[in-house]
């Protein structure tokens, strides 16, 4: 009988700790304009509008997300500063906008290590963005380490392709 009771009390408590939702799905968060309105963040963008044009027209700089970093650095490289001070110009503009920047690294090192410079990188650029005018609340910054290769192959070519800072607005992430 005592065999019985610690696994329907377990199965009980992992029951209790699930969760569902009540009634119908929430929206975005809410995000607060420059004007002092509130938009709200979702899935489709803005206020369930989809991106602007200008981040996502292969003729603007800003539909450029990547910044590509060197082998073990962290360092933001020159040629990609209009980029990063295209997006920061962007986020000061438009104060209802968020930005994610994921650090990624390619697979040599371990993993402990990858996670961490894929941080450094990350939080390179949202350095670089928030001294050109984008608001600290506004960027977030995280490590995917090796997690998110764009390329699997195992070259130069592709672990540099690897390397990078991904820059993704709110409903994109």
């Amino acid at each position: 009988m005592k065999q019985l009771i610690i696994p329907a009390l377990l199965a009980l408590l992992i029951t209790g700790c699930s969760s569902t939702p009540d009634g119908p799905e929430q929206g975005g968060a809410p995000v607060e304009s420059r004007d002092g309105s509130v938009a709200t963040v979702n899935a489709g963008g803005v206020d369930g509008r989809k991106l602007p044009a200008v981040l996502t027209d292969p003729k603007s700089i800003l539909s450029k997300r990547s910044v590509y970093f060197d082998y073990d650095k962290f360092e933001v490289k020159s040629e990609y500063k209009d980029l990063v001070t295209a997006h920061a110009k962007f986020l000061a503009d438009n104060r209802q906008f968020k930005m994610l920047i994921q650090g990624n690294t390619d697979d040599r090192g371990s993993r402990e290590y990858n996670l961490a410079l894929g941080q450094k990188r990350a939080d390179a650029v949202k350095k670089m963005l928030t001294l050109l005018g984008a608001r600290e609340e506004q960027v977030e910054s995280v490590s995917l380490g090796e997690e998110k290769p764009k390329n699997e192959g195992q070259n130069e070519a592709a672990w540099a392709e690897n390397r990078r800072g991904d820059m993704l607005y709110n409903g994109e992430f």
